[in-house]
């Protein structure tokens, strides 16, 4: 077989690296979007590389929720330590399947609902989470999400607004049963935390523009409550 040689010297690492590990594949979630929709992979991403820059340089951090843990990595590249759970088994193989060394990670099933995640965790993050808990659970799964946080530890929930579902798939509506309005994430996740603080996102712009207008919110919270 004819080696392959790229016209430009610098491009020849590609081949290698292809040649010595292979080709790296989508997880389940990115490579349906890869198919239906490409843009939106960019727009996830980009919500990782916003934690990540929030979180870097924390020691351990937590991700609730992970699905393919397609946007993991970028995180990961930030933090000392990171774990993942999702509590649906479907996806959790999937994302050991295509775990590589240089880039593993804890990750396990665990539903929120039934309990904390064990240790400690000084960030925690769910993307796209949230909106998909029922609103008679959703202060159970915070409860049980926060409850691993060192006592000076941050969490960032982010989530499409309510505002924006006049627009969401059909595919997306299925699943978002408690969207929000920022102000009311911003009134749910100040009963476990001092300080909340709203950023609102359209594409993979985050910026401090008025909520309605905008598709997705993060919450970044700090200061925890000592709760009973």
């Amino acid at each position: 077989m004819e080696e392959l040689k790229t016209k430009e010297t610098q491009y020849q690492v590609c081949v290698e690296a292809a040649e010595e590990r292979g080709y790296e594949t989508l997880g389940l979630r990115s490579n349906e979007s890869w198919y239906e929709d490409p843009k939106h992979i960019v727009f996830r991403l980009s919500r990782y590389k916003f934690i990540a820059k929030m979180f870097s340089g924390y020691k351990s951090v937590l991700e609730v929720g992970c699905g393919d843990a397609f946007g993991t990595r970028i995180v990961q590249a930030e933090v000392e330590k990171f774990t993942a759970i999702d509590f649906d088994p479907v996806f959790i193989e999937d994302v050991k399947r295509r775990m590589v060394p240089r880039w593993s990670f804890d990750v396990f099933v665990h539903d929120m609902l039934s309990g904390p995640v064990p240790g400690e965790f000084d960030g925690v993050f769910a993307l796209d989470v949230l909106e998909h808990i029922e609103q008679k659970d959703e202060r159970l799964f915070l409860q049980h999400a926060f409850a691993s946080l060192t006592p000076h530890g941050a969490a960032i929930i982010g989530i499409p607004s309510l505002e924006s579902q006049v627009y969401a798939s059909p595919q997306s509506k299925i699943g978002h049963v408690n969207c929000k309005s920022a102000p009311e994430l911003k009134d749910l996740l100040r009963n476990y935390f001092h300080s909340v603080f709203i950023f609102s996102m359209n594409d993979e712009v985050v910026h401090t523009g008025y909520h309605k207008m905008a598709h997705y919110i993060f919450a970044i919270c700090a200061d925890r409550k000592n709760l009973i």
